[in-house]
């Protein structure tokens, strides 16, 4: 796809040149913007629960930057003549719940009747400068850690084609609803260099983004991706979602798969993912200290998946 030219000014820290999480713009010597905005069907049926999973996906981005968010505009796509106003008061009230929880203002939004229903948020946080996080800039000798477990996309392939284990539910709906915000937190004193949340391109293709083109090799441990409950199984049935095969063409040649990774586990690593957990490149010796940081925050399902080497030419590894 072609880019636009954009012409940026110099107070421009992130702009569109890497495909990264948000934009960063530099305000002060101490304060910087960092905006994002996203929107999306629903995943689920309730629709408070939907309005969780919304904002925190949203949110998402600016704890990717190394950000707080402080403030948010609703984006409401509504078809007022399939649904009753109480699901969208619901969706509002869901979406507010999490604001809350993450302490961010919400200042109001806009809406447009739509044949769809869709809703998210424009979100706008604070960096420091010197502090802000890209999806880029990984080195030889980094490991890599990923925060949440994956697998939301075939898990809700299979709630709407009514073939999920209610007790799968759960554990489904919470991995998605909760904030990204412990993950960020744990990254203070660390030498992160390249963090990122996985989302809708899944962890092959979002570590194509912070790969860059750099002639590095990334590989990818499939026995140590973390794995939400029932996301294998429903994988290896078969519900497999759409965006699994883009994700798939949009990585191409530029990952190799060996022959012994399971298909299931290797269709989960294309997995597109709804609210996805951080993805940290960082030095392998610090790898430990900050897996012990994420798990005294709560987030036991965080995990290291894999290793960045020097090579002849960028390429993604999963083995």
């Amino acid at each position: 796809m072609q880019r636009l030219s954009i012409p940026y000014d110099e107070r421009v820290i992130v702009g569109m040149e890497n495909s990264d999480d948000a934009g960063v713009y530099r305000l002060t010597d101490d304060i910087a913007l960092i905006q994002t905005v996203d929107f999306f069907t629903p995943i689920v049926d309730d629709p408070f629960v939907f309005g969780q999973i919304a904002v925190a996906n949203g949110l998402s981005d600016v704890y990717a930057m190394g950000g707080r968010p402080v403030t948010a505009m609703n984006i409401v796509c509504f078809p007022s003549k399939k649904f009753s106003i109480n699901v969208l008061v619901r969706i509002l009230e869901g979406g507010l719940d999490l604001l809350n929880e993450a302490g961010v203002q919400l200042l109001g939004g806009h809406s447009v009747d739509d044949e769809e229903l869709k809703y998210g948020v424009s979100v706008t946080g604070i960096v420091h400068p010197a502090k802000a996080l890209k999806n880029c800039g990984l080195r030889a000798g980094d490991a890599l850690v990923l925060t949440k477990a994956l697998g939301t996309g075939i898990i809700g392939t299979a709630v709407k084609a009514g073939e999920s284990d209610p007790a799968i539910l759960g554990p489904f709906i919470e991995s998605m609803r909760s904030l990204n915000r412990e993950s960020a937190a744990a990254l203070e004193g660390f030498s992160v260099h390249a963090c990122t949340d996985v989302t809708g391109f899944g962890l092959m293709g979002h570590l194509r983004e912070m790969l860059a083109g750099d002639a590095l090799e990334v590989v990818v441990e499939s026995g140590s991706l973390p794995l939400l409950p029932g996301a294998l199984d429903n994988a290896a049935a078969g519900l497999i979602p759409g965006g699994m095969y883009r994700n798939r063409d949009h990585v191409g040649d530029l990952c190799e798969i060996d022959a012994a990774v399971r298909r299931e586990l290797a269709d989960i690593a294309f997995d597109p993912q709804t609210s996805g957990g951080l993805l940290f490149a960082l030095p392998a010796a610090e790898c430990d200290a900050l897996l012990a940081a994420l798990r005294s925050r709560g987030l036991a399902a965080a995990a290291r998946i894999g290793t960045v080497a020097g090579a002849g030419r960028a390429v993604l590894r999963l083995v």
